[in-house]
C-alpha cells in the first residue's frame, strides 16, 4: 500500500485567480513543495501541497503570514 503522508491538504480562502496568483511566487520559490494547486471550484477552496519534508503547521505558518486563511483538512 502507497503512502500518501508526502501530500498535505487544506482549506483555506484563496477564492480567486488573483489570490492564488499572488501566493504563487511564494509557493513556486519554496524548493520543499514539488508541486502545489488550489481547488478554486471547492466549498473550502482546498491547497493542495506536495512535499517530502514540510509538515502541516509549517505549511499553515507560510499562508498566514501572508494574509490568508489556512487549516489543515482531516
Amino acid at each position: 500500500m502507497e503512502n500518501f503522508n508526502h501530500i498535505l491538504l487544506f482549506r483555506t480562502d484563496i477564492k480567486s485567480e488573483e489570490d492564488r496568483q499572488a501566493l504563487q511566487p511564494l509557493l513556486d520559490e519554496n524548493k520543499c513543495i514539488e508541486q502545489w494547486n488550489v481547488d478554486l471550484d471547492d466549498e473550502d477552496y482546498v491547497l493542495r501541497i506536495v512535499s517530502y519534508s514540510l509538515k502541516h503547521h509549517q505549511v499553515i505558518e507560510l499562508v498566514r503570514n501572508h494574509g490568508y486563511m489556512c487549516y489543515e483538512l482531516t
